[in-house]
């Protein structure tokens, strides 16, 4: 089908049911991931990564790249597999069922709602140069909202809301328009800062390159905020069910923000340690700051004498945090609408506008965005839960991936990852690493948060009879565990935990525990007539093709999750009588 017809109308006719619109084309999903990639990050992770790890945070930022990188591979073969909206909220649900889909669902969804306000609080930190009285600094030093900046960031938030509900296309647009303006100024910045003031020797100044070793390049992954920045590829995927031909654009958009968004942030950084005065490092990396100044890149082009590049940071500062909030309202809405089609929360989030845009899940992003400002700590002090949060989303897409190639082996994958067999597991242990690296005094907030998440979901499953999902129990035995052993070995780690297991042998600890985990993950991955038959009840309903009638109801038998030597059912339609459930277009397995 032509890309003019799949986006020429929400609804279907021959149905009277809204449908998500395809009308983002392949350079708007690349900027919907490129913009997210670049954001407040820009603006501090350079000093916050500088402060704990001195020059080698420039090992921080490869290490993150290549993490991340490795992840959105996998994510591209998935995307480009399955092109959903909120997509990546649904493949766990595909490959180990309701309770692991909603795991992966919920944590994505805390990790995107939570963006927009940041990013709004950023902006407005900025912008108390000029706009007086936006924030105030609390007795524990930490930049907080005023009533007046409460007030502008309301109104922010207010337009994302309308710009979001005004139609993807529209979205899109215009982000498009601010994403060359978010590339353009920090290329801009590095090569100002390259040419007016670069200093080779504060590499190795101050305590050589690392001055805090190993551990610091490790923690400036989350604490330093390195993670946070260089994370939003999976945009495109979120946004993969709206694109007009996303089986081609999706690993286009995710493999290219993410190649473009990590080489900017890493010559950022280098810009950023080269042109650090004698002055600023008087006292160490772990007391370089900018008092008064609220932003490292506006305070060294200040003490450069690059007035003009000082003023184009304060603009580009409400520019680029704004940018990234707006498509962070709508990938959020998508995971929500996402929650809403697996019926993991009640039906009014998969409500679509007459625009083909989730309403109601847009709406209620905006209501949760505004609770966020009013206890919202500083940039620095949330940017580790956010990318706790990602990273451990993030890192049941590797079980998903090779799962479902065992059980859905013909589908097309206009990407496949090479050595599928030994990335996958390695992503997984990865992420997880990083998860660690954030540290207890993030991570017990990480696991309360999915903790409520289940208490959530048992609410909704107990007052919504009508739309209960099946409840796979199979992939429990592994999840639970999974989720308790990170809790107990970060507790223990020396990543402000006990101290117990020393630096090293906790790292080693995870990665052991991962693999295990990897391992009874597979085991209990649900049979391939499962999968197909969700899967192709979800293509059925949400199939962009005007005017076609409903598909029937498909009938299979009831599907025990996989083990070990257990051999899986027929994939045929369950003779009369026979036990079985309705696999209905959209609802979870």
């Amino acid at each position: 089908m032509d890309a003019s017809r799949a986006g020429a109308s929400a609804r279907d006719p021959g149905t009277d049911r809204r449908r998500l619109r395809r009308d983002v084309g392949r350079i708007a999903l690349l900027f919907a991931s490129l913009g997210s990639i670049i954001g407040s990050g820009w603006l501090f992770a350079s000093l916050f990564a500088a402060q704990l790890a001195g020059p080698a945070a420039l090992i921080s930022w490869l290490i993150a790249g290549f993490a991340v990188l490795l992840i959105a591979l996998i994510y591209s073969e998935l995307g480009g597999m399955y092109p959903r909206s909120g997509g990546p909220a649904r493949f766990p649900h595909y490959s180990h069922g309701s309770i692991v889909g909603f795991t992966a669902g919920w944590m994505f969804w805390i990790a995107t709602v939570t963006i927009a306000p940041i990013e709004v609080e950023a902006a407005l930190q900025y912008a108390t140069n000029y706009l007086h009285g936006l924030t105030h600094t609390n007795a524990a030093g930490v930049i907080t909202l005023s009533g007046p900046g409460y007030a502008v960031a309301a109104v922010l938030l207010v337009l994302f809301t309308l710009v979001n509900l005004w139609g993807v296309s529209r979205m899109a647009k215009t982000n498009a328009a601010i994403v060359w303006w978010k590339v353009a100024v920090p290329i801009v910045t590095l090569a100002a800062l390259f040419v007016v003031g670069f200093h080779g020797s504060n590499l190795t100044a101050d305590g050589g390159f690392a001055p805090f070793g190993l551990k610091g390049i490790l923690e400036a992954l989350s604490a330093g905020g390195v993670i946070f920045a260089i994370v939003g590829f999976e945009q495109a995927v979120q946004l993969g069910g709206e694109s007009t031909n996303p089986r081609r654009n999706i690993p286009f958009a995710v493999i290219g923000s993410l190649l473009i968004g990590g080489v900017i942030y890493i010559l950022l950084q280098l810009s950023f340690l080269g042109a650090l005065s004698h002055t600023a490092l008087s006292k160490g990396w772990s007391h370089v700051d900018f008092k008064g100044l609220f932003g490292p890149f506006a305070g060294l082009a200040t003490g450069l004498g690059l007035s003009w590049l000082a003023v184009l940071l304060y603009i580009d500062a409400v520019v680029s945090p704004l940018g990234t909030g707006l498509i962070y309202t709508g990938t959020s809405a998508r995971v929500s609408y996402a929650l809403g089609r697996n019926r993991y929360v009640p039906r009014p989030f998969e409500m679509l506008s007459r625009r083909g845009v989730p309403l109601v899940s847009i709406l209620f992003s905006f209501a949760v965005g505004m609770l966020l400002l009013i206890p919202f700590p500083g940039w620095q002090e949330f940017v580790g839960f956010i990318s706790s949060a990602i990273v451990l989303a993030y890192g049941l897409a590797p079980l998903a991936l090779v799962a479902l190639r065992r059980e859905d082996p013909d589908r097309e994958r206009p990407f496949r990852l090479p050595a599928a067999g030994i990335l996958a597991p390695l992503g997984f242990v990865v992420a997880n690493l990083i998860v660690l690296f954030a540290g207890w005094l993030t991570d017990w907030k990480l696991f309360a948060a999915v903790g409520m998440g289940f208490v959530l979901f048992a609410f909704s499953y107990a007052t919504n009879p009508a739309r209960r999902p099946h409840l796979d129990w199979g992939p429990v035995v592994w999840l639970l565990p999974y989720l308790g052993g990170m809790a107990l070995l970060s507790y223990l780690s020396s990543f402000d935990g006990k101290g117990t297991l020393p630096m090293g042998w906790d790292m080693l600890a995870v990665a052991a525990w991962s693999v295990l985990i990897y391992a009874a993950a597979l085991r209990t991955r649900l049979p391939a007539e499962h999968v197909r038959a969700t899967i192709e009840a979800q293509e059925r309903e949400e199939a962009e093709v005007g005017g076609a009638p409903r598909e029937p109801v498909v009938r299979v038998p009831e599907a025990e999750p996989r083990t070990a030597g257990v051999t899986t059912g027929s994939a045929e339609r369950a003779p009369a009588g026979a036990r079985s459930r309705s696999f209905r277009p959209g609802a979870p397995s």
